[in-house]
């Protein structure tokens, strides 16, 4: 087991012998929810900008569909699992930032519960794309298709009891009794955790904690 200095190192030093002869690399940071994939993005982005190599990060969740949207197809309690995605939108951005463009990217504000577009600019010369989020490597069409885009991808994997804990907290981080945010946490997060578990399709690097 790494702590976040040693992954941070290991994937730093993965990233730096990829960019010889490149002008872009396409990272995937994939996991269940919960696991530390934004924690670990935001502190390999700090690293490399630190070393004087140009790094940003693109949260997949921006393409959290509208709850308008979510509601009209019955899909509000759903909310997270893939299919309450624009997983087709999500795939072109991808596949433009390949192109080596300027990009914009939505974010989501969590607490607002909505995507913001257009949040993040992507430059065209930028060197290291770090892209995070549940379904990058995820064997379910049309994610499955993200798989041959990324010049390395790496998984996080955290035990279900964690995940667990992790889950309900970010529930009473907003307010939510505990009972409440047990009930949401048990009826979706933890339902959509275990699917990226049984689905993920293998990475070139698996970072595994019993309590990151």
């Amino acid at each position: 087991m790494l702590d976040i200095t040693d992954q941070i190192n290991l994937l730093s030093e993965r990233i730096h012998d990829l960019r010889e002869g490149r002008d872009r690399i396409l990272v995937a940071i994939c996991g269940a929810p919960a696991s530390g994939k934004s924690t670990l993005a935001k502190e390999l982005a700090r690293r490399l900008n630190l070393q004087k190599c140009p790094a940003l990060v693109v949260p997949m969740d921006g393409f959290h569909l509208d709850n308008a949207i979510l509601d009209a197809r019955d899909l509000r309690a759903r909310k997270g699992a893939p299919e309450t995605f624009d997983a087709d939108g999500f795939l072109h951005l991808i596949r433009r930032m390949g192109e080596n463009v300027e990009v914009m990217a939505p974010v989501f504000d969590r607490t607002r519960d909505l995507s913001v577009a257009g949040a993040i600019a992507v430059p065209a010369n930028c060197p290291v794309v770090i892209v995070e989020g549940n379904y990058l490597m995820f064997d379910e069409t049309p994610w499955s298709n993200l798989a041959g885009l990324w010049d390395l991808t790496v998984r996080v994997e955290v035990p279900m009891a964690h995940l667990r804990g992790r889950l309900i907290q970010r529930w009473l981080n907003l307010n939510h009794s505990r009972a409440a945010a047990t009930r949401r946490a048990e009826s979706n997060d933890i339902p959509n955790a275990q699917r990226v578990i049984d689905r993920a399709i293998t990475c070139d690097i698996t970072l595994t904690s019993e309590d990151a």
